[in-house]
């Protein structure tokens, strides 16, 4: 079944001119068609609709999963009241949980759909964790060898920021890197269906605001988080 995801305002990627009111056509988990909201309604009679508030762009890839999903910890929701909420990095704190490789893959399980709540739909690897790697697959995230995100100007950039800061591709970029370097291709016809919406105006909003305005991700066509 078609579905058309419009928004208020729509960019398909890095240099394209942003389209006020414009929507993209999903066919299964490839792109049908983009363009000006009432363009793609009138020329898909039938279709699926959904409205976003904000900017859709192309998904997100997170240049620096590796130090999030197997150098940091994703408290279970029980563990909240004695190790809190966000990932934890610190080598001490992680001996100290010793950690076995199923619990990494569970902890990496609610790591990637944290990921999904930040625009994520790719993520650079590989993994040297096995449990990983199977949470990885089966979030359906798009696994890219190296990142063209994770260069920067100098090694003091480079550096991985915080592990909470991970979660969010924006923000871990290095100061004044535009937001559409974590953006994962353009969305054009035939092109997998991966792209996110943000509660953001326009794309300078966004690279204040962050992947944290995530209100919605599609993933190979598949809504997989929308914020209530």
């Amino acid at each position: 079944m078609l579905t058309i995801h419009g928004a208020e305002l729509l960019l398909t990627g890095p240099g394209a001119e942003p389209v006020a009111d414009g929507a993209v056509v999903v066919d299964g988990a490839r792109i049908a068609a983009v363009g000006p909201y009432e363009e793609m309604a009138a020329e898909h009679p039938g279709a699926r609709e959904r409205r976003w508030p904000g900017l859709l762009t192309p998904g997100l890839l997170n240049a620096r999963a590796a130090a999030l999903l197997e150098a940091a910890y994703h408290p279970d929701p029980r563990e909240a009241e004695r190790l809190g909420t966000e990932p934890l990095a610190d080598p001490a704190v992680l001996a100290d949980l010793g950690l076995a490789d199923a619990r990494w893959g569970e902890s990496a399980r609610r790591g990637t759909q944290r990921m999904l709540r930040h625009g994520t739909t790719a993520v650079a690897g590989p993994f040297a964790r096995p449990a990983v790697r199977t949470a990885v697959a089966r979030a359906g995230l798009v696994v890219i060898p190296g990142s063209r995100a994770s260069a920067a100007p100098d090694p003091a950039a480079a550096a991985d920021p915080p592990a909470p800061a991970l979660l969010d591709p924006i923000a871990a970029l290095p100061a004044g890197t535009p937001p559409e370097t974590t953006f994962t291709g353009p969305l054009s016809p035939g092109a997998r269906a991966d792209f996110a919406v943000f509660a953001v105006a326009a794309v300078a909003e966004l690279a204040t605001r962050g992947a944290a305005s995530c209100v919605a991700t599609v993933l190979d066509g598949r809504l997989v988080f929308r914020r209530r």
